[in-house]
């Protein structure tokens, strides 16, 4: 796969975190509006109707404050997954709230944890350590940028306030680690040089030919290139000449 064909923007990149950011707007707007409290949709844990909220509580939020925390933070992330893992944004967005949420449902404990933030604790922990294990340079750039900015959040895993799910992000955290591990995600063709392949011979490197043994650069002309400096100037009798 070339470089150019991986990292090549499309629509989707703007399409898919404007649609996820549009969604939990709405819902935190159809509960103002209409004086509705949906924070029963949320995950219980070790309750049977507890698991509508595994695929629920993304979209629900406490507060505008809890809501607008959780905005930038998961248009960012997920404008990022689409573009720089073009075929496996869906698996890893499914496969995320799904498996965080039922974690969180298995260890939380007995209150009902909603909100987006598990998702971003997912995406976070993939983009990270799935750009680390890749190897590839623009994927190892793209985790050290999330670290540079989301680095912090790694503290709320641990139950450092009473008051946020840091189970939810715990699960999120685990679950990106997973799906880093176990998602095969294709990287674009690495460049190599000749020099740089095992079948490389000294004497076929086309950039050394253009050196001798004392590292002097040789300068050469083909015939063409000899022919094209030749400057020629012809002469024409002036057939108006008077006498």
């Amino acid at each position: 796969m070339s470089n150019d064909n991986h990292f090549k923007f499309t629509n989707t990149v703007l399409i898919v975190p404007m649609s996820v950011v549009l969604l939990i707007w709405v819902v935190f707007w159809i509960e103002v509006t209409f004086k509705l409290n949906l924070n029963h949709f949320g995950v219980y844990p070790r309750s049977l109707s507890g698991i509508k909220g595994v695929f629920l509580s993304p979209f629900i939020h406490a507060s505008l404050e809890h809501l607008y925390n959780n905005t930038i933070p998961i248009a960012i992330l997920t404008a990022s997954l689409v573009y720089f893992y073009k075929k496996d944004w869906i698996k890893v967005l499914t496969m995320g709230i799904v498996f965080s949420g039922f974690l969180t449902w298995s260890i939380a404990r007995p209150s009902y944890h909603i909100g987006i933030s598990g998702l971003i604790y997912v995406l976070v922990s993939f983009i990270f350590f799935k750009g680390i294990f890749t190897k590839y340079y623009r994927l190892v750039a793209l985790s050290l940028f999330v670290v540079f900015i989301y680095g912090s959040l790694l503290w709320y895993i641990f139950p450092v306030k009473g008051n946020i799910s840091w189970e939810g992000h715990l699960s999120g955290f685990i679950t990106g680690l997973l799906l880093a591990v176990f998602i095969k995600s294709k990287i674009p063709d690495i460049k190599k040089y000749a020099w740089e392949k095992e079948d490389y011979k000294e004497g076929e490197d086309e950039f050394l030919k253009h050196f001798d043994e004392d590292g002097n650069f040789i300068e050469t002309k083909s015939k063409d290139e000899t022919d094209s400096l030749l400057i020629s100037y012809d002469y024409k009798e002036n057939s108006d000449k008077k006498d």
